[in-house]
């Protein structure tokens, strides 16, 4: 697939390190030279120095050959501009666009066609801050989860956890584990890593303390089995602390204020204000979210969770060590820079997230060969959890009619779930994949993503499908 980003910044770097691998053709635009140059002495990538709403910079990139154009440069104003200009200089090129203004986003209008004929023409429209909410919402709903993805429009859900001594499920081999959980629970195990390393989960594998475990269940599930890898039950958050009161912190405090107790703190007067006036229960404090003194005097051990989500992410991180040394059992840390996220791992931080990985995550599905409904990377991009869609018939298709054992599934695979009719069926040996069947699986080794593509395409549309 040919694609052109534009903006070398965070996201626009990670998409091109992450799609260069997968036989793509990627041009990256940007006004910082030097920076263009480091990234192409790294990546086998085509560059263009210049404005990325400039028709003379999008037709040196290669516009009227480009499948794709994704404008994620820090300026919402360029992005919009630049799509537009796609659009009349190459009406068939798909357009995203990551825009972050609330001004722009309070106005659906503007975008959507099916309400406004002369709406600006964006395919897709992406508002990290508002990404960066609804994935924070979601570890909240799972307590003790450390990531919680929605596959199949939320029907099924894949979750990570740690395994915690004294858990009951912990120390049982996997093919037991139905003998322990009541009957009613379905669920799948797809991956296990330990220490690093990733342990394939067969009937024979035992559970240990500390593994993180990869499992796909209904919505309605996860509650009872995250708490039957724990050793004791696992309380909802009720007192919320939020660090920082810009788009995201303002955000949650506006969905949690009505069945939590929440608290905000934000160092700038003008802003604790605004936002004061407008949520009804939250605490407003104006303060420095690194003060240990502030911390305490606000009763930070009585805090069931901290969420660090400032626009700083040295404030984020010291303000949740020293949140997490001062008592409270869960933390959460906004943090972009992918040096730091390296170095959280090994500290007292519970979830680091990364804003730029998260929209790059809701990007990933649109450049991936095959009917792939959605694509997530995993482990700091180590794996990738995909649902992709069957197509073709038995005659024109390698898997459809086959059942899951008989397909030659690339190795570092699992098969989470098949969604059918709008049913979720959990995936076993026996089960036979059907035509338009969603298919959800997991893969440890994210090279292996243009096999998957290979096998879900029938051999006559064989390629990428828009």
């Amino acid at each position: 697939m040919n694609i052109i980003i534009l903006g070398a910044g965070q996201v626009g770097s990670s998409l091109a390190e992450l799609l260069v691998t997968d036989d793509n053709d990627i041009t990256l635009v940007d006004l910082d030279n030097s920076h263009l140059q480091r990234l192409q002495d790294r990546l086998d990538i085509r560059t263009v120095h210049g404005h990325a709403s400039h028709p003379d910079i999008l037709i040196q990139a290669g516009l009227e050959t480009a499948d794709l154009l994704i404008a994620a440069t820090q300026n919402d104003e360029t992005n919009i501009c630049a799509c537009q200009i796609a659009h009349i200089l190459q009406k068939s090129v798909t357009k995203i666009a990551r825009v972050r203004g609330t001004s722009y986003l309070d106005h659906p209008e503007l975008f959507d066609k099916s309400l406004n004929d002369n709406a600006i023409p964006i395919d897709v429209l992406i508002s990290p801050e508002g990404l960066v909410t609804n994935y924070i919402m979601q570890l909240i709903n799972y307590p003790g989860s450390l990531q919680v993805i929605d596959f199949a429009d939320g029907r099924v859900r894949l979750v990570a956890m740690r395994a915690h001594n004294g858990g009951p499920l912990v120390g049982k081999k996997i093919a037991e584990l139905k003998h322990h959980l009541p009957s009613r629970l379905r669920f799948r195990i797809v991956a296990i890593y330990r220490q690093d390393e990733v342990v394939m989960p067969t009937g024979d594998v035992t559970i240990r303390v500390g593994d993180e475990v990869f499992f796909m269940a209904e919505p309605h599930d996860i509650s009872q089995i995250v708490e039957e890898f724990r050793r004791e039950k696992q309380k909802r958050a009720r007192n919320i602390m939020i660090a920082g009161g810009g788009h995201i912190g303002f955000n949650l405090a506006k969905q949690l204020e009505n069945s939590h107790q929440v608290k905000i703190i934000e160092h700038n007067i003008t802003r604790a204000r605004e936002i004061a006036e407008v949520l009804d229960r939250a605490i407003i404090i104006n303060g420095d979210v690194a003060d240990k003194d502030l911390l305490i005097e606000e009763n930070i051990d009585e805090i069931d969770l901290f969420i660090a989500v400032t626009n700083q992410d040295e404030a984020n991180i010291i303000s949740s060590m020293l949140a997490k040394k001062l008592g409270v059992k869960r933390v959460i840390a906004l943090v972009n820079n992918q040096s730091y996220l390296d170095l959280i791992h090994l500290n007292s931080i519970d979830i680091a997230i990364s804003a730029d990985r998260i929209t790059t995550n809701n990007l990933l599905h649109y450049m991936r060969k095959g009917d792939t409904v959605k694509a997530f990377t995993l482990r700091r991009g180590t794996a990738e959890a995909m649902e992709v869609i069957v197509h073709g018939s038995e005659n024109s298709s390698k898997i459809i009619g086959k059942r899951l054992i008989d397909v030659d599934w690339p190795q570092d695979i699992t098969i989470g779930c098949i969604i059918r009719d709008n049913k979720v069926m959990l995936a076993h040996r026996d089960l036979v994949i059907e035509a338009e069947d969603h298919v959800i699986l997991f893969l440890t080794d994210r090279s292996r993503t243009q096999q998957i593509s290979e096998l879900f395409s029938p051999e006559q549309k064989r390629g990428w499908l828009r």
